[in-house]
């Protein structure tokens, strides 16, 4: 709808500032004529909005001009409440807040609009407590001191000091440049620097945590997801890590998704799977070392095919010869 549309133009000028009608073609997902014709009727309906010109010009509102734009549409609300039922605020230590941002949404809702966008989220469910199979998907335990004092130094850009337990290690304090939370694979990660160098915590490894005055030493915007895909190519390819050239039952992918420390499609950068050509699936596992490698694949049993490393592929035969041999005879 058009009034909906207008609406997300203000916004997008109040959020950003001034904006080049191409930007705002892109985000709106409209042409550049489009825009340019709500930028009129938005001028018509006396919205301060005026242009800019020069190679740097754009659209912008006049300082200070504030208006209430909180109506939600059905869908946009059936967003939010769907959002709402994610575990990431969770994760975040913001679950309490969040359920109360969802109790605020709805109320604000006309009753007609409120039973409608209730009734459609009970229809979806997202990121249920456990898989097909009844295995229960835990949550690491992190207590919440811990995570709200990392997430205000994140938020606020000030240098953190944490108390953290490496793997094998005896715990200690580091003082560290917060960058960014993120969650993968049900874990919780601190991306962050330590004298300049890229560092990832593990949140439920973090013990303690306090928030130190001083400015964070880290860049003005920062992109997540490329700063995340960047340190998982390094650990894929550092260290004493295994990897491992795979067959694997599509069926199984799950399960060597959740065991292994990285999963990729050969020679590309996706996570869905290149075919083997038998209907099987062709992956390039990561393990923690040669031990690690061997149980992964001794679990999933005929439902994969280690091809390389050839030790792998020996060590896999002569377990399975073992077992044959033991159960062979009468017992």
């Amino acid at each position: 709808m058009r009034a909906d549309r207008l609406v997300s133009l203000v916004l997008l000028l109040r959020q950003h500032g001034r904006l080049s009608a191409s930007t705002l073609a892109r985000e709106l997902e409209v042409s550049t004529r489009t825009v340019l014709r709500d930028i009129e009727a938005l001028s018509a309906a006396g919205v301060p909005v005026y242009a800019e010109r020069g190679r740097h010009g754009g659209f912008a509102l006049l300082p200070g001009f504030q208006t209430e734009l909180t109506g939600l549409n059905h869908d946009e609300a059936l967003a939010l409440l769907v959002v709402g039922s994610r575990r990431g605020a969770q994760a975040f230590g913001l679950g309490a807040a969040l359920a109360s941002a969802m109790r605020k949404v709805v109320d604000a809702l006309p009753d007609g609009h409120r039973a409608r966008a209730a009734g459609a989220a009970q229809r979806l469910l997202v990121d249920p407590e456990t898989d097909l199979l009844s295995r229960r998907l835990v949550a690491e335990e992190m207590p919440d001191a811990v995570v709200a004092e990392v997430r205000r130094a994140v938020f606020a850009g000030h240098r953190l000091r944490i108390h953290y337990a490496a793997v094998g290690q005896a715990a200690r304090w580091r003082t560290v440049d917060p960058i960014g939370l993120v969650t993968a694979g049900g874990h919780v990660y601190l991306l962050a620097t330590r004298s300049g160098e890229d560092r990832t915590y593990r949140l439920s490894r973090v013990l303690a945590a306090e928030e130190l005055a001083e400015p964070a030493e880290r860049p003005e915007l920062v992109d997540l997801d490329r700063a995340w895909r960047e340190r998982g190519a390094r650990f894929r390819t550092g260290g004493d890590t295994v990897t491992v050239l795979a067959r694997v039952d599509p069926a199984r992918r799950e399960e060597l998704a959740r065991t292994a420390l990285a999963l990729r499609v050969e020679g590309d950068e996706g996570a869905g799977g290149e075919s083997a050509g038998d209907g099987w699936l062709r992956l390039e596992a990561t393990f923690q070392d040669a031990r690690h490698a061997e149980w992964a694949l001794w679990q999933l049993a005929t439902g994969a095919e280690a091809l390389s490393p050839r030790w792998l592929r020996e060590s896999l035969r002569d377990r399975a010869a073992a077992v044959a041999a033991r159960y062979g005879g009468s017992p």
